[in-house]
Parts: structure tokens; C-alpha cells; sequence
């Protein structure tokens, strides 16, 4: 008897549902609940974390990544315009930038920042200048290659038809590059927002006051200060989903929009059988 790929497709959903079964059912016997509880949920002790985890590690992370994505940013936009210019140099700087801050751990950044300014400029950065400023560094070098990316992918046409009009290429670059470019990276952008979420981690080697602890901190100092296990990590870790998941969900609506919308350009135009019976 031969079987129809309907049939098959059916049976190795089957088998895969019956493994999937068996594997949490060992698990759910195996496992010492107890003891996960204990380590991980125990939340009594665990609960004078709060309020501070909100309103200082949770705040902390949300500025810290705020300031530096938005410097980053501004910074991505001028270095990715560099590295388009007509220039030489300004390509070549741009380039040396750009592949240097790519290529080093973030970490280096932040140790720095964090001692080397003070010892090398006499600056007393706060701990927002120094996490703000590290992540605006980093990030631009990141952010910089995907403006590029997408100043790349407008269609040409637009700006040789504002130009054959009298526009000044800056002029055309501002208001008809820049802005179809940002709607086309929109998506990766929000994803490096998330990134630097979780690098504003790193702010952690420089030392900082306890009303400037970001999440990490707290859930790393809340280990041995409440005996609650690894629960303080959880809880820092469900107040980074709090900021990173909505950004993961606006990415990926934007990524369907985009879908959408191409493929609503790219559907062909036929003739309705009205229009064809008056021709």
C-alpha cells in the first residue's frame, strides 16, 4: 500500500508529538521540583528586591540603553555617510572606525571609559556618561554599516530624477535618501536597540554607586545578599524581557509590514472581465 505524502507528513508529526510526550514525562519525574523551586522561585526572600529593582535597575537599563542607542545613532548616520562620501578620507576614517570598535570586545569600551579617561583627561564621567557614552561608541560602529545597507538599497532612479531636477545632492540625500533608507532599516535597528540592552550590562566592570546599578548588578549583588539562590537573576532577567521582548515584537511587525507591502507592489495588474468585454 502506498502512502500519499499527506499520509506521511501526518506520521512523522506523530511520532515526533509521542517523543516529545516521553521526554517531558521522564523530566517531570526526574526532576527534583523542590529543589528548582528553591533555587530559582523562591521569591519570599527575594521580594525586597522590589521596588528598587524597578525603579533603579530597571530605569537604569532603560536609560543607559536609551542615550546610547539615540548617540549612537547620530553617530551611525554620519559615519555611514562618510563611508559613501566622495571623499577618500573621509572613507578611509569612517572605515578605520567602523572595523576597529567592530572588531574589539565591548568590554574594552566600558574599561576605558571607565578608568582610562579619568587617568588619561582628567574627566569624571558619571556612570550614565560612561555607560551611555560606551554603548554610543560601540553601537555606532554597528549601527553605521546597516544605514549604509540601507542608503544602498534606494533605488537610484529617485535621486538621479531629483537631481535632473536641480536638487542639490545633499538636498536629495535629506530628503529622499535618508528617510526611505531609515524606513528600510528600521527592523535591524530595533534589533541593535536589544543588543545594547544587554551590553549596558557591561557597566558593571567600571563600578557604580547603588542607586546607578542597572539589572545585572542587582540580580548578580541580590545572590549572596538575600540567600535566595538564583532567584534574583531571574527576576533581573524577566525585567530585561520586560524591555526586550515589546522591541523583538515591534521588529518583527515592522518586518511583516515591509512583507506586505512589497509583495502588494510586486502583484501583478490584470484586466477585470468588464474592462476586457469593452475592449
Amino acid at each position: 500500500m502506498a502512502w500519499s505524502n499527506r499520509q506521511r507528513r501526518q506520521l512523522s508529526l506523530g511520532i515526533q508529538a509521542a517523543l516529545f510526550v516521553v521526554v517531558v514525562a521522564i523530566l517531570l519525574v526526574l526532576v527534583d521540583w523542590a529543589a528548582v523551586q528553591q533555587s530559582f522561585f523562591n521569591v519570599e526572600p527575594a521580594s525586597v528586591m522590589f521596588p528598587e529593582v524597578i525603579t533603579n535597575g530597571l530605569v537604569n537599563t532603560v536609560q543607559y540603553t536609551f542615550f546610547g542607542f539615540v548617540f549612537g545613532l547620530l553617530g551611525g548616520t554620519v559615519l555611514a555617510l562618510m563611508r559613501m562620501a566622495s571623499f577618500p578620507v573621509y572613507r578611509w576614517i569612517a572605515t578605520l572606525y567602523i572595523e576597529f570598535f567592530r572588531g574589539i570586545p565591548a568590554i574594552l569600551v566600558f574599561l576605558a571609559l571607565g578608568f582610562g579617561a579619568s587617568l588619561a583627561f582628567n574627566l569624571n564621567l558619571s556612570t550614565l556618561q560612561t555607560a551611555a557614552t560606551a554603548l554610543a561608541i560601540v553601537g555606532s560602529a554597528y549601527i553605521a554599516e546597516t544605514i549604509r545597507a540601507g542608503l544602498q538599497a534606494v533605488p537610484t532612479g529617485q535621486v538621479e530624477a531629483a537631481r535632473a531636477l536641480g536638487m542639490p545632492a545633499w538636498r536629495a540625500m535629506i530628503t529622499i535618501q535618508i528617510p526611505q533608507a531609515f524606513r528600510i532599516v528600521l527592523p535591524p535597528l530595533t534589533n541593535e536597540a536589544i543588543l545594547l540592552t544587554k551590553d549596558s550590562s557591561l557597566i558593571y566592570v567600571v563600578g557604580m554607586a547603588g542607586g546607578a546599578a542597572e539589572l545585572t548588578k542587582m540580580g548578580r549583588d541580590g545572590i549572596t545578599m538575600y540567600q535566595a539562590g538564583l532567584t534574583p537573576l531571574v527576576i533581573a532577567g524577566a525585567c530585561y524581557l520586560i524591555i526586550t521582548v515589546p522591541l523583538s515584537m515591534l521588529a518583527r511587525r515592522m518586518e511583516n509590514r515591509g512583507t506586505a507591502k512589497s509583495s502588494r507592489k510586486k502583484k501583478p495588474i490584470t484586466a477585470s472581465p468588464a474592462s476586457e468585454g469593452v475592449a
